[in-house]
Parts: structure tokens; sequence; C-alpha cells
């Protein structure tokens, strides 16, 4: 049996799903030791409840949050993008209102469409440059992944890895003949 009261989320498939620990309702998240030695399903609505485990993870909520400030980045980049492009379309706009000529309009329209490529590339650039800060992440699972069970809890688990193991050595000694007492004999 595990020492140590720390238990790592793992997933199974959704055809993999068995009975909870504690309601009994199919579940296909399973707790597992760090050492492998206990494991158990469990309801991720369980995991949020902080008298039956404590998320321990602390590495996985900064990864998370860094990933929300990036996101922030890209979006403020994008709405600032949007912006310039609404102020050149106002800028274009009341430029050919005034100008009535048709002489300049065909320059200033190149003009125009070279800074609009310009900015365009500006943009693409800047928003790969923060993907690629954001590291693909393989599977999104919500939530904490490392969890510190209740004391209650781990002692209940324990306990029944030691129930298991003491049943275990009681039907080996009942299967082997050899640990009973021979038949006394006749003879005084």
């Amino acid at each position: 049996m595990a020492s140590k009261n720390l238990y790592y989320r793992r997933l199974v498939a959704e055809s993999g799903a068995k009975a909870c620990w504690v309601c009994y309702r199919p579940s296909s998240t399973v707790l597992i030791s760090d050492d492998s030695a206990d494991w158990f399903y469990v309801c991720p609505g369980h995991l949020n409840d902080t008298k039956f485990a404590i998320p321990k993870d602390a590495e996985d909520n900064a990864k998370k949050q860094h990933d929300a400030a990036i996101e922030k980045e890209i979006e403020a980049v994008k709405k600032e993008f949007e912006e310039k492009m609404r102020k050149k379309l106002d800028r274009r706009k009341q430029k050919e209102y005034e100008k009535d000529g048709g002489k300049g309009k065909e320059k200033e329209k190149e003009k125009e469409e070279k800074e609009d490529d310009k900015d365009e590339q500006d943009k693409v650039e800047k928003l790969k440059e923060l993907e690629k800060k954001k590291e693909p992440e393989k599977a999104k699972v919500e939530g904490n992944r490392i969890f510190e069970l209740h004391k209650n809890f781990f002692t209940m688990r324990i306990q029944k890895k030691r129930d298991a193991e003491q049943a275990k050595r009681t039907r080996d000694r009942l299967r082997n003949p050899t640990s009973f007492p021979s038949v006394p004999s006749g003879e005084p």
C-alpha cells in the first residue's frame, strides 16, 4: 500500500467506466497512487469537494493562467488591428468625400492597399508569435491532476488494502493442506 497520500487523476475510455468508489455511479475518472499500488474510480464531482480530496498541482494552475494571459494578448492584438482597419476605412471615406477629382484617387488607393497589406502581415506575424508561446495541449481535461485524499478517506483506502491482503493470505492458508494439523494416529 502506498504510504504517500498522493493520487494522480487519469481518464479511461467511456466504455471502460466502472462504479465510483464513493457513490457507485459509472465513472471514467481514475485516481492512481504515484507507485501504482492503489487505484480507484471516482466521479469528477467528488474531486471538486475539498472534504474528499485537496488539489496539489500548482504547476497546472500556473500554466492555465499563463495560457489565459496569452489568449488575452491575442485578443488585444486582434482588437487593435480591427480598430486600425476601421480608422483607415473612415479616413479613406473622408478623403473620397473631400476629393471629387479622379486623378489622385488611383495612386491613393494603391498606397492605401499597400498599407493595408503591410498591416495585415504585421497582424499575422504578431499572432504567429503569440501562438508559438502557446504550447499545444495533448488532451483537454479541465481541473486539477494531482490530489491528496482527506485523511479519513486515505485511512479507509489503507484499511481496505489491508483487509484484502489478509483475506488473500487466509485463502492461501486454507488451500494449502500442510497448514492443517495432521490427523492423530491411533498409536499411544
